[in-house]
């Protein structure tokens, strides 16, 4: 016979009181004490166990990202605090958009987690009654994670640690009902889970899949809705291998679902859901489930306010990242503004094996995640083939255990990590360049005969909104590179990514410079061609008239790749992105096609020869001369005057050099990488 430890609760919690004279629809739906009351409430000496009597089997996770332990005889009149409502007592769980968060989140939670955990083939339940009492009041209506907030989960604490069962409350602003779902995140196979998503099923109201037209257009109100405030109740067992779930409130529907956690449905490519397709696809996020998803899995509950309303930029991920007001961090005022997610709990119980064990390693790896520095060698382990140069002018050798929180650094973007560079339009560069960059240069040098492999994924998050749309080089950033070490110091290889201001999609192009003939390098200049989009030639008619925008470029924080192979003298590039055809090239490094004046494109009589640049190139091109590999935010856009030349020299606004005030306006570049490597050249595949 199975026994069983049961702790059963019934919940009181209180409603924080009005603060401010303003109040948002949100919150004017809240049943609401004053502050006065809240504060005789707290005086009296009700906490949360005296009316939830399994504290003492859970620790707190806190909204400012603190790991309270099992939370008896505790509160915070910020995030965990109890009163009552009429005759009913409730405890609160509140977390506002931006504090501190908990192992390697995006989001805020103030939430209960089981201090042990079971295996899916064990019995565990788990109910509760409660009712949401405010979700966020800003985001963006395209990202599904906006005004939502997740009530109860099941986790697993072992593998990629990724859940199960995630219970969400989802409201519009302006709407009075707001949706429940649940979600099932896969089990990824192998060892990569950037690539896992989520399924979701509606209960009252929509999915998680059903998001807005546009930054504030949403959605029409679901008419089975649940208001804020209304009650809602759900309960949860584990028997089998198998999930029952069932949720009930006073005048809606009764909603059953059963789910099992030991077989995979989504253990192929072809049987990845429609909604999936949709809704993860476009980001990248298109795994397979393992055969048997999470059996042999520890598995806990959590339960109370986990926020999935932030303030990251939906840039970074349309499905995670909501753009929401976090006031620089500052928590009253997100409380003060309706920026935070509150629950109310009334009722829970939880019933666990016996056969249940601890869940300290859980805790052991996450708590202070979010406070730990993962330097870039950790995402992109080949830094130490690498210096570096950054915005300020400062060189680093060494890149091991290093970072710099204004250049070069590493963000997770709800998926996996990514290294950043960043760069203002104006800082300090290098001695033969107008241009500031944060950008790695190879230790190594290699003749074209030689050759070497460079590979990196990237994402480019901005290019400077400020320029002049005549000037090609304006709006544009580079993010890989092959740079002479000797010579004229010319680059046989830059790869560009150019997006005009207002425009969707930009353009990705690459450039061959000509290695000069004679000692005058004052007549070199750049051939372009381009990948996806225009190539650099395409240029405004005045300078804030922009060219069409290109049908098949690529968007900011829309992933592509490339490979770099020199081999035997010849280049060969390849171009990727998912949804865009692959391009590849090949470039003759040391033989050149330019070395009489006829030989001149027509691009390069376009946009060079009317500033004096319209050289021939040495016979042997690049042939003997040491180069070597760059990548990483090489920002092209500039505060020097057209005048100058208005092929390089872009006329932005660079705020007197104020790096803080470049990044504030949106004047500057920043490129993420997730994946890069370094080598010798390998023969070209037939």
């Amino acid at each position: 016979m199975m026994f069983f430890t049961t702790y059963k609760s019934y919940f009181n919690l209180y409603l924080l009181g009005v603060t401010t004279a303003l109040l948002f629809s949100s919150c004017a739906e809240n049943k609401t004490q004053s502050a006065g009351e809240a504060t005789e409430n707290l005086a009296m000496g009700t906490s949360a166990n005296d009316v939830i009597p399994f504290f003492e089997h859970w620790n707190l996770i806190s909204g400012n990202g603190k790991n309270v332990g099992p939370a008896m005889d505790y509160e915070d009149k910020d995030y965990f605090f109890t009163t009552k409502d009429g005759d009913e007592d409730w405890v609160v769980f509140k977390t506002p958009n931006a504090g501190n968060t908990h192992g390697t989140s995006n989001n805020t939670r103030t939430e209960l987690a089981q201090l042990k955990k079971w295996l899916p083939t064990t019995d565990a339940k788990m109910n509760a009654t409660l009712k949401v009492m405010n979700v966020s009041s800003t985001g963006d209506a395209h990202v599904a994670s906006t005004y939502s907030v997740v009530v109860g989960q099941i986790h697993s604490a072992d593998g990629h640690e990724n859940e199960p069962l995630k219970i969400f409350y989802k409201k519009f602003p302006g709407h009075t009902k707001g949706s429940v779902f649940w979600n099932y995140e896969i089990n990824t196979a192998g060892d990569d889970n950037s690539k896992r998503w989520d399924y979701s099923y509606p209960i009252w109201g929509y999915d998680f899949s059903v998001v807005g037209t546009g930054k504030d257009i949403y959605p029409p109100e679901p008419e089975d809705g649940i208001a804020l405030g209304e009650e809602f109740s759900y309960a949860v067992e584990i028997k089998d291998g198998i999930m029952y779930l069932t949720f009930s409130s006073e005048g809606h529907e009764t909603k059953t679902f059963t789910k099992n956690l030991i077989e995979s449905e989504y253990a192929t490519r072809s049987s990845i859901p429609q909604q999936t397709k949709e809704l993860f696809f476009p980001i990248g996020q298109d795994g397979v489930e393992r055969e048997n998803a999470y059996a042999e899995e520890g598995l806990f509950f959590k339960l109370g306010c986990y926020n999935q309303t932030n303030g990251k930029d939906p840039k970074i991920n349309k499905v995670w990242c909501s753009g929401a007001e976090t006031h620089g961090g500052d928590v009253q005022k997100q409380y003060a503004d309706g920026n935070y997610a509150e629950v109310w709990f009334k009722t829970g119980s939880i019933e666990i094996s016996e056969n249940a064990y601890s869940n300290a390693g859980y805790f052991e790896a996450n708590d202070g995640l979010s406070q730990k520095i993962v330097y870039p060698n950790e995402v992109i382990p080949f830094m130490d083939k690498f210096k570096i140069l950054l915005g300020n002018g400062t060189t680093v050798e060494d890149l091991t255990e290093y970072q710099h929180e204004d250049f070069f650094y590493t963000v997770i973007d709800g998926t996996r990590r990514w290294v950043v560079y960043k760069t203002p339009n104006s800082g300090v560069t290098s001695p033969n360049s107008s241009n500031t960059r944060t950008e790695l240069g190879e230790k190594r040098d290699w003749t074209p005969e030689e050759g070497g492999k460079l590979t990196g994924t990237c994402k480019v998050m901005q290019v400077s909104v400020s320029g002049d749309a005549r000037v090609a080089a304006s709006y544009s950033v580079v993010v890989g590179q092959i740079h002479s070490g000797e010579g004229h110091e010319n680059e046989p290889l830059k790869i560009f990514y150019k997006k005009f201001p207002g425009q969707e999609r930009g353009s990705v192009f690459w450039n061959y410079e000509i290695n000069t003939e004679g000692n005058d390098n004052s007549g070199r200049w750049d051939y372009s061609t381009a990948v996806w989009g225009h190539d650099m030639s395409v240029i405004g008619k005045s300078k804030d008239d922009y060219p069409t925008e290109p049908k098949d470029g690529i968007a900011l924080g829309e992933e592509f790749s490339y490979e770099i192979n020199v081999y035997n003298g010849i280049m060969y590039l390849t171009f990727k992105s998912d949804n865009h055809e692959t391009k590849t090239f090949t470039k003759n490094l040391i033989k050149s096609e330019y070395t009489k004046r006829s030989d001149l494109p027509k691009q390069v009589e376009k946009i060079f020869v009317p500033i004096g640049q319209d050289g021939t190139e040495r016979a042997i091109a690049y042939s003997g001369e040491l180069g070597y590999f760059k990548q990483g935010a090489y920002n092209q856009t500039n505060g020097k005057s057209p005048r100058t030349n208005r092929v390089w020299c872009a006329g932005a606004e660079t705020y007197g050099g104020d790096i803080a005030k470049q990044y504030e306006n949106g004047c500057y570049a920043e490129v993420w990488f997730r994946e890069a490597t370094v080598g010798p050249g390998v023969p070209p595949k037939k």
